[in-house]
């Protein structure tokens, strides 16, 4: 195998294959990049769960295939000038790399023991969105993927595809995050990817309207870029219902500017720890929300406006379950729709309903 590439190009590909290695594989192999070298460079990445497939132009002087270590190939390309680099493998298995005056050699493993990716079925359920709209809503809900592997299912992000509309969900028990957004194509499929999988293809998009197409065959889920595949198994079971959750009468409904009440919670978690989670609490007048703490170290209280449609409710929470929510929102203002002092609230957007987060409260003492 022969061939010159560009340094940007080569690394840009080492970049997103390596979010699909295992970095402390029991087999050496796992640990690897598979090279191969034929009408244009394929690098692929793959720990059986995930995997990814990239392609890119490249002068190929003699086709072949090797695998290299993806830590030590990536930072061998990394500290390289910014110039084509040339890279052939020799006699057992040694990949020379050379890039203007600078010089590597590094011992590679036999391409035919790399466990490739699974070939795939007919791809008969699929949809086209825009990377930025799909990295949206990834962000918008991954926060709240569980992380109880005894609730498997928990795990994993709910993708699911109806009447024009991919609607992704995630839940950990004590907080919902859904998330919508309309498509083209009217297709039907419901999958559950694992949320870590889902958090490496957010990572591995990019934000533009460059498509991305989602594709369903058998128990793999793709999503196809113009340059690279990622492909994902899905998690068996069903999700939780997770539409049952959300309550339709409220006591309580306030507007709030979104900036004002992240940094409001924010301060009032300055005085908590990681290891003792006081909650915060929110003591809703006519026009107005006290945000509170009161912890071992100290007190904080702060007074926001807001606009209530509903009557006066004291309620704590979690501070890092709210602000998680909030970071992720890009709205100046939101709705919070309050059941009782007991029971979850709904944040939502002002003006749609492209989102909805569920929160459940904390019971607090003497509130």
């Amino acid at each position: 195998m022969k061939l010159i590439v560009p340094k940007q190009n080569l690394l840009e590909a080492i970049n997103v294959v390596q979010r699909a290695i295992m970095p402390k594989a029991t087999q050496p192999v796992l640990e690897g990049i598979y090279l191969e070298a034929g009408d244009l460079l394929k690098l692929i990445g793959n720990n059986f769960d995930f995997a990814v497939e990239y392609n890119l132009e490249a002068d190929i002087k003699e086709k072949g295939s090797i695998v290299v270590n993806a830590k030590i190939f990536g930072e061998i390309i990394r500290k390289l000038p910014d110039a084509p680099v040339y890279i052939e493998v020799t006699n057992n298995y040694r990949v020379k790399i050379e890039c203007l005056t600078t010089y590597f050699e590094i011992v590679g493993l036999d391409a035919e023991s790399y466990p490739m990716p699974p070939i795939y079925e007919k791809e008969e359920l699929s949809f086209t969105i825009s990377q930025t709209a799909l990295k949206d809503i990834i962000k918008q809900t991954i926060f709240a993927v569980g992380s109880d592997e005894n609730r498997k299912i928990m795990t994993g992000v709910l993708i699911e595809v109806e009447n024009s509309e991919v609607t992704i969900a995630a839940l950990d028990g004590f907080r919902m995050a859904v998330s919508n957004t309309l498509i083209k194509e009217d297709v039907n499929f419901s999958v559950v990817v694992p949320g870590k999988n889902m958090s490496e293809v957010m990572k591995i998009l990019d934000a533009n309207d460059d498509s991305v197409t989602v594709s369903l065959s058998g128990n793999i889920i793709s999503f196809i870029l113009k340059e690279c595949r990622i492909s994902s198994n899905v998690l068996d079971g069903d999700f939780m219902n997770y539409r049952s959750y959300i309550p339709s009468q409220f006591e309580t409904i306030i507007t709030v500017n979104t900036r004002d009440l992240i940094d409001s919670i924010e301060r009032a978690s300055l005085i908590t720890s990681e290891d003792k989670r006081f909650p915060v609490k929110f003591t809703i007048n006519d026009d107005t929300v006290v945000i509170s703490s009161t912890t071992d170290i100290g007190i904080s209280k702060e007074e926001i406006t807001i606009s209530n449609d509903g009557a006066p409710l004291v309620i704590g929470f979690n501070p890092r379950y709210f602000i998680d929510a909030l970071r992720v929102i890009d709205e100046e203002k939101i709705r919070i729709s309050f059941t009782s002092p007991v029971g979850p609230c709904i944040i939502t957007s002002e003006e749609n309903d492209r989102y909805t987060y569920l929160i459940l409260p904390v019971r607090m003492k003497n509130a």
